[in-house]
C-alpha cells in the first residue's frame, strides 16, 4: 500500500468508500456517526481536493481502497480548542486525520493511513464517536490515548479526543 493525494478524479470512488463506510459502522453499532447526515458531503470531499488535504490509499495497481483528510500545523483544528473530561498532553503543533474510512477489501488499510499521517509530523489528534469502538480499539492498539470529549459542529454527539505524540510520553 501507498498514500497519495487524492485527484478529482477519484472522488467518485471516494464516495462509494463512504457509501460502505457508512453501512459498516451502522452495522457495528455505530448508526449515528456519519449515517444521519450522510457524512461526508461530496461538496466539502471536493474542498478538501482542492486546498490538498485528501488522501488516498492505494495498493500496488493503484486501486483506491481507503481515503482520509489530513492536515498539520499550529491549532489547525477549532474544535480542538475546547477539551472536556480531560486535556491534550502536547501543545505544540499537530496533524489531524478526520473522515478516514476503507472499503474494507485489505486488512489494515486503517492502520496503515493513521501510520503514515503520524509519520508526517509526529504529534496527530483524531477524534471518533463514542459509538465508534472499531476506530477506538484501532487507535488504542496504534498507541493513541484518550485525552478527553470534543464537540463537532455536525451534531450534538459528543466525541473520545485521541492523542499520539513523539515528543511527550502519554
Amino acid at each position: 500500500m501507498k498514500i497519495r493525494k487524492t485527484t478529482q478524479q477519484d472522488i467518485s470512488r471516494i464516495m462509494e468508500i463512504y457509501e460502505y463506510a457508512r453501512n459498516f459502522m451502522k452495522e457495528h453499532g455505530n448508526p449515528k456517526q456519519w449515517g444521519p447526515t450522510c457524512w461526508p458531503p461530496e461538496e466539502l470531499i471536493h474542498k478538501d481536493v482542492e486546498a490538498g488535504h485528501s488522501y488516498v490509499c492505494v495498493d500496488e495497481n493503484d486501486s483506491i481502497l481507503g481515503t482520509f483528510f489530513f492536515i498539520q500545523g499550529e491549532d489547525i483544528e477549532p474544535t480542538y480548542r475546547n477539551i472536556t473530561e480531560g486535556e491534550w498532553k502536547d501543545e505544540s503543533a499537530y496533524g489531524v486525520v478526520h473522515r478516514i474510512a476503507s472499503d474494507g477489501s485489505a486488512k489494515g488499510t486503517g492502520s496503515f493511513c493513521i501510520d503514515w499521517a503520524y509519520r508526517q509530523c509526529g504529534h496527530l489528534r483524531i477524534d471518533t464517536h463514542g459509538d465508534n469502538t472499531v476506530m477506538q480499539n484501532l487507535l488504542k492498539k496504534l498507541g493513541f490515548v484518550h485525552c478527553g470529549t470534543i464537540y463537532v459542529e455536525e451534531d450534538n454527539d459528543p466525541r473520545l479526543a485521541y492523542e499520539k505524540s513523539s515528543t511527550v510520553h502519554l
